[in-house]
């Protein structure tokens, strides 16, 4: 496997996780740049690395994301995210991937992150200040974990805060993604838990019922039990302690998304 950090024109880092080639003409690979939760104030390693390993091991090639953070205000972390896809996509070769099959993921906050260039990457404004074009930047797919979405009644306000510098929800909706779907928004896949106490499940219902409504192709799991944060739900990534972050009900998710991946690109 070959790790290196690399640095982004904006000043984000991305972090490679690339397998060996095993055989002759490995290079049809699919791409996944990976956006950790932290709530735009930090970054979880429970959600960058383990997750970026699991995925390499599925032969997957993995770009972990540190984006910037408050006080770093929007549009700062699409430009990150945009130059990181663009990254990928021009250094496609070496990474053993298909341009054309380069996903994006995010977890939490770091939904929000994924799903902004989900919604916005055909922006050629916003695109022009992040140095490229919408073509460059443009995500094949979505994986959304978790993730804040809505700037609404069902925020996880102190991400909006965070984002935006500002405690006034006004200042928020601009940026509730399921008001931004439209047909050029990427296949996605979501999922979350019915009871998460921190990003309620509505986010991932809103932004389903928007991508249903623009023709966009998704899968949707909700499971019944489990809270937030969990990563891939197993003894690898659970906090120390804190036994209720194994949810065996829930680890299918990562396999699930690998499917999701490999029949959408």
């Amino acid at each position: 496997m070959t790790c290196e950090t690399l640095l982004l024109p904006g000043g984000a880092t991305l972090t490679t996780y690339v397998p060996t080639p095993t055989v002759a003409g490995d290079d049809h690979r699919i791409g996944l740049v990976i956006c950790p939760g932290g709530g735009y104030t930090h970054l979880s390693p429970r959600e960058g690395e383990l997750i970026a390993l699991r995925f390499a091991s599925l032969g997957i090639s993995c770009f972990v994301l540190n984006y910037h953070l408050d006080p770093h205000r929007y549009p700062t972390q699409l430009w990150d995210a945009a130059q990181a896809v663009a990254h990928v996509r021009q250094h496609a070769a070496k990474y053993h991937i298909q341009p054309d099959r380069i996903s994006i993921m995010g977890f939490s906050a770091g939904g929000h992150v994924a799903g902004s260039l989900g919604v916005w990457w055909q922006d050629e404004a916003l695109m022009q200040q992040a140095g490229i074009t919408p073509e460059q930047a443009q995500p094949n797919a979505m994986v959304l974990c978790y993730p804040v979405i809505t700037g609404g009644e069902k925020a996880h306000r102190g991400s909006f805060v965070a984002l935006t510098g500002s405690e006034n929800m006004a200042d928020h909706l601009p940026y509730s993604l399921e008001k931004h779907v439209s047909a050029h928004t990427p296949p996605t896949f979501l999922w979350h838990t019915w009871n998460d106490g921190a990003v309620p499940v509505e986010n991932t219902l809103y932004m389903a019922q928007a991508l249903k409504n623009a023709g966009v192709q998704a899968e949707v799991h909700i499971y019944p039990i489990g809270g937030h944060g969990l990563a891939m739900a197993n003894e690898t990534t659970a906090v120390p302690g804190y036994p209720d972050q194994v949810i065996p009900e829930v680890q299918g998710w990562l396999e699930e998304a690998h499917r999701f991946l490999k029949q959408v690109l």
